[in-house]
């Protein structure tokens, strides 16, 4: 092998994937080197975001890092409700059955707090056996000797060499992406969230949800206020603050050409959302990001040669009906992966490492929470075009809307049962046309007026820190047919919007007019999007370059 600086585990990215992946590595006395992109752990990272620690689960979070729920989260969840909207009229169904199921417990998290703190957890175990965590540094890609991944490359160091690599490094991961075991093809496997975090003094959130400094509440919306657009909203307690986003299929956007700033304001300004926000609305800020359907996207064999993948860039991202988890996952699957590499090294074959990993994450029961049965089986009935058509038809019928209204508790505990909320269709029917149904049959109107005056898109984007670099991505093709969708699915571009990444115009050439699209880098929050929705080359910024994120 060419002579390079070697490592017996280099782990990229320091997420709660990387974290958990690091310090099992650590554990077992393997040299570690952590490599993160950002100028701290956490400025790259947003979630919406809610961690769980699932009873079933070979690993969790704070059994790995003993003090993590005491000084790394916001608050429990000990709430959980799901609010059917049609227009103003809104029934509201308790979905704790559904959030507690298999739960042994569920914090809301800022993953700027979060990640710094595991960071430096995670610096402390490696420095012990000869590595350490190393930030700003952005690795480009794999390195291979005779076609064989043997470690990795990076913009700001030589590259190095090691006996794993395990790839943490988020949703737009370029490593899994050089070993061509995902790509950015398929919009219907991706989901969009973007968020905003609204400041709120402790006392005022424990006045307006009525609960202890002990205890937390999370919202899930759904219905017709989000244009017809398949996915909802959610809204979370934290400590000093609210985290309140929309999750939606991106194929949803850019299908419906709907703009996720738009989308986002819609849940802010409607009068259920009053009670909570008040007419002091302050927005910390406004971010991002792509999230993996694992239903579809999860990869089955998550490895190759000594590269292992883990968390969202190995689409380990479990839409468990309205509730999200993936977190949870990318911990268990970064413990995994270091104990699949102990194994292996102790049986004098650590490049086997990746195969152990595969089969782990099989016999704990991983893979069948990622990509479920029941919607292989069922939920894809679902998605062919005559049979739903034929169940929004059933649904906003006479006798649909009759059985909804003589089925009330039915509904509900069907919105509580983790067999059938694992088996719905991504289809409208479950996000829009069935919770309007029973918005507008069994829910009644709210009559708070909403005060609330979200930022305008050029101060969400004006509002967050950017130390820019060189451009990190380039528009391939920049005809509107080809890369237009971009202009609207991107969360910081709109149409007739001139300051954002995105814009659409016409140019005269040659005598005749061209429907053209531009792209400017400077307020890229990195989430990924114009990648999956345009025909772009992307790539991350620089190490410590581009959007920090202080909330996340």
């Amino acid at each position: 092998m060419t002579d390079h600086e070697h490592y017996e585990a280099v782990v990229v990215g320091c997420g709660p994937g990387g974290a958990a992946a690091a310090a099992n590595l650590a554990r077992n006395g393997v040299e570690t080197l952590v490599l993160e992109r950002g100028v701290d752990a956490g400025s790259k990272n947003v979630s919406g975001g809610l961690i769980y620690a699932e009873e079933s689960a070979p690993y969790t979070i704070d059994g790995l890092f003993p003090e993590f729920r005491e000084e790394a989260t916001e608050r429990p969840v000990t709430e959980n409700y799901i609010h059917n909207v049609a227009g103003d009229t809104v029934k509201t169904f308790d979905i704790g059955d559904l959030h507690h199921h298999d739960t042994a417990w569920a914090d809301s998290v800022l993953r700027r707090r979060m990640d710094s703190w595991l960071a430096d957890r995670v610096h402390e175990l490696t420095h012990e056996t000869g590595g350490g965590l190393l930030t700003e540094v952005h690795v480009t890609g794999l390195l291979r000797e005779k076609g064989e991944i043997v470690g990795v490359t990076c913009e700001e160091l030589d590259p190095i060499a090691a006996d794993i690599v395990v790839a943490a490094d988020g949703v737009n991961s370029e490593l899994a992406r050089d070993a061509g075991l995902m790509d950015w093809e398929d919009p219907d496997e991706w989901f969009q969230g973007v968020k905003a975090v609204a400041e709120m003094d402790p006392d005022t959130i424990d006045e307006r949800f009525d609960i202890d400094d002990d205890e937390g509440e999370a919202h899930l919306f759904s219905g017709d206020l989000f244009d017809g657009v398949r996915g909802g909203g959610f809204l979370y307690t934290n400590e000093a603050s609210l985290s309140i986003g929309t999750v939606f299929h991106l194929d949803s956007i850019a299908e419906e050409r709907a703009e996720p700033q738009e989308l986002l304001d819609g849940l802010l300004t409607h009068p259920l959302m009053a009670q909570w926000l008040g007419e002091d609305y302050h927005e910390l800020e406004y971010s991002a990001k792509l999230v993996p359907d694992s239903k579809k996207a999860a990869l089955t064999a998550p490895h190759e040669d000594r590269l292992v993948v883990v968390g969202d860039a190995a689409g380990q991202m479990q839409a468990q009906g309205p509730i999200i988890k993936g977190m949870n996952h990318a911990v268990t699957a970064g413990a995994l992966a270091a104990e699949a590499f102990a194994d292996a090294r102790s049986r004098g074959d650590p490049h086997r490492a990746g195969e152990f990993y595969e089969q782990k994450l099989h016999d704990e029961g991983v893979m069948d929470k990622l990509r479920p049965t029941s919607y292989s089986v069922v939920g894809k009935l679902g998605e062919i075009g005559p049979i739903d058509g034929v169940a929004n038809a059933v649904a906003e019928s006479a006798v649909g809307r009759f059985g909804v209204r003589a089925a009330e508790g039915l509904v509900e505990r069907a919105y509580n049962s983790p067999m059938l909320v694992s088996m719905i269709p991504d289809t409208k029917l479950p996000y829009v046309t069935l919770p309007t149904v029973i918005g507008e049959e069994l829910g009644e109107v709210v009559t708070d007026e909403n005060h609330v005056q979200p930022p305008e898109l050029d101060d969400r984007i004006g509002d967050l820190t950017y130390d820019v670099g060189d451009p990190h991505i380039e528009l391939v093709d920049n005809s509107f047919e080809a890369s237009g969708t971009a202009v609207t699915a991107c969360p910081v571009s709109a149409t007739d919007f001139g300051g954002g990444c995105y814009r659409d115009e016409m140019v005269q050439t040659n005598g005749h007019e061209e429907h053209l699209v531009s792209l400017d880098t400077q307020p890229c929050v990195e989430c990924g999007t114009c990648a999956v929705v345009a025909d772009t080359e992307w790539e991350h910024p620089a190490g410590g370059k581009g959007v920090e994120f202080e909330q996340g």
